[in-house]
């Protein structure tokens, strides 16, 4: 059973494949609340920068260091170095991901610098990366920066 920050990340992930962007979500959770949701709006918003993982960040707006230093970030798939730079910068101590298959991001590197990393190897979270890939090759490479 997924839990319902991980479906909250996957609701994320599918509002914004269903704008015709890429399917990746993320919320941050607060004492057992979200604070901050979002998803991938690269494409939706012509930005270099809103992955899923910003996005939520933006959304939760400007916080304390203490309120950063205590949630938790969820993601449907393994940050990329960008989006781990600002859970480093922010002090994020937990990541709790949903695969790495497709993309294995910059887990060692936040591993490194003391944050705890969870993959949960979700088969949903697999499954809209594998699609979405499979049918948008070229906007995923873009994506990635390759």
């Amino acid at each position: 059973m997924t839990d319902k920050f991980m479906q909250a990340t996957i609701d994320e992930a599918k509002k914004g494949l269903s704008e015709g962007g890429i399917p990746i979500g993320s919320v941050l959770v607060y004492k057992d609340e979200i604070i901050g949701r979002g998803h991938n709006k690269r494409v939706q918003s012509g930005s270099v920068v809103l992955h899923g993982e910003m996005d939520a960040l933006e959304n939760a707006g400007r916080l304390s260091a203490k309120i950063y230093k205590e949630s938790t970030l969820y993601t449907t798939l393994s940050p990329c170095p960008m989006c781990s730079g600002a859970i480093l910068l922010y002090g994020i101590k937990k990541v709790i991901i949903g695969e790495n298959k497709t993309f294995l991001g910059s887990e060692e590197l936040l591993r490194a610098n003391g944050v705890e990393v969870e993959v949960l190897d979700n088969i949903e979270c697999k499954g809209l990366m594998r699609a979405f890939i499979n049918n948008n090759p070229t906007l995923w490479n873009e994506d990635i920066g390759e």
